[in-house]
């Protein structure tokens, strides 16, 4: 193990649960590859580690990098978390797209996004072996997997999970979350989370409303979901905090593209309801003539929008969660 000179934490090239003592919180700096001219890429790890066995629940942030809202989830939930009394081990990955995150972007350095591609190639290019590793050398000691996420540059979600909900499991640990909307979603092939769940792993996506910044309301909704699942596996005991508001569970879902640029607005708020036929979004000419309306297709709400008014053809505009239901959250 290496000890990094004047950074707190310890230099690893392994991720060894056992390396860190039962009842303790061990903070790390996994090398994961070389840049350019050889310098290493570390990613910072926390290990809470209980004092009896139990399961091990992983939290992942800013597998895109500008997907800031998931870091101070994790930061707070160890700063909190009886180590003491925990039964199994919690892992937290501060950021996974180190490169990205440094840049103030979304995709990786190369230009891929890793949330596309996983689980990699050991033998592949520059992103394929960097998500390669992550999956062999992090997400494999899971049992469980809570991956954090945020609508991208230019959009706002609503706090919504992304879950397989045929799966009891599942289906379980995303309604302990107490979001506003839950997706039904299988895992797709090149997610991170479609990798986990290949893998044996439960695992459920969290879209923590907006990029690049940090979003009180949200972060503490996160922490208290995480703390539930916590409780439900049994890891620590403590009162699970389930909300008396309803959640839209949507079975599918879509975003709607412009055919015409210029100047976006898009009318609808996230988390409204709309009717087939409503008005969700203009595109106006650079002299403010109206050149486009856009209408509802059917039925849904809007789970994420388009903020961005400069809009080239071909722009997203709503992302639209279909063939709704309401979840009375009983856990």
């Amino acid at each position: 193990m290496l000890h990094l000179k004047g950074i707190p934490g310890k230099g690893i090239t392994q991720l060894d649960l056992g390396t860190t003592a039962p009842g303790s919180i061990g903070e790390y700096w996994l090398h994961l590859t070389d840049n350019g001219i050889g310098e290493p890429v570390f990613l910072p790890i926390m290990v809470a580690r209980g004092k009896h066995d139990g399961p091990v629940l992983g939290l992942t942030a800013a597998i895109h990098g500008n997907e800031l809202n998931g870091i101070p989830v994790i930061q707070r939930l160890f700063r909190t978390i009886d180590v003491k009394k925990l039964h199994g081990t919690v892992v937290g990955v501060l950021v996974m797209n180190v490169p990205g995150l440094l840049r103030e972007q979304r995709k990786f350095n190369d230009g891929s996004d890793l949330n596309r591609i996983a689980p990699g190639k050991g033998d592949g290019n520059v992103s394929e072996v960097y998500i390669h590793r992550i999956v062999e050398r992090i997400l494999k000691k899971f049992d469980y997997l809570i991956d954090l996420h945020t609508a991208s540059f230019g959009r706002v979600n609503s706090w919504y999970i992304r879950a397989d909900m045929n799966s009891e499991i599942t289906a379980c640990m995303s309604r302990l979350q107490n979001p506003e909307i839950i997706l039904h979603n299988k895992p797709n092939d090149g997610t991170f989370r479609g990798a986990a769940s290949s893998l044996g792993i439960h695992a459920i996506t969290l879209e923590l409303r907006d990029p690049h910044v940090f979003q009180f309301e949200v972060i503490e909704d996160a922490l208290q979901g995480i703390n539930n699942v916590i409780y439900h596996l049994n890891m620590l005991k403590g009162e699970i905090i389930v909300n008396s508001d309803p959640i839209v569970l949507c079975q599918r879902s879509y975003w709607m593209h412009t055919d015409e640029g210029g100047i976006l607005q898009v009318i609808p708020r996230v988390c409204e309801e709309v009717k087939k036929g409503q008005l969700v979004a203009e595109v106006r000419g650079i002299f403010g003539k109206l050149i486009r309306e856009y209408h509802a297709p059917e039925d849904g709400i809007i789970i994420g929008k388009s903020v961005d008014p400069i809009n080239p053809t071909g722009s997203r505009i709503i992302h639209l969660g279909v063939k709704t239901s309401v979840i009375n959250n009983e856990i």
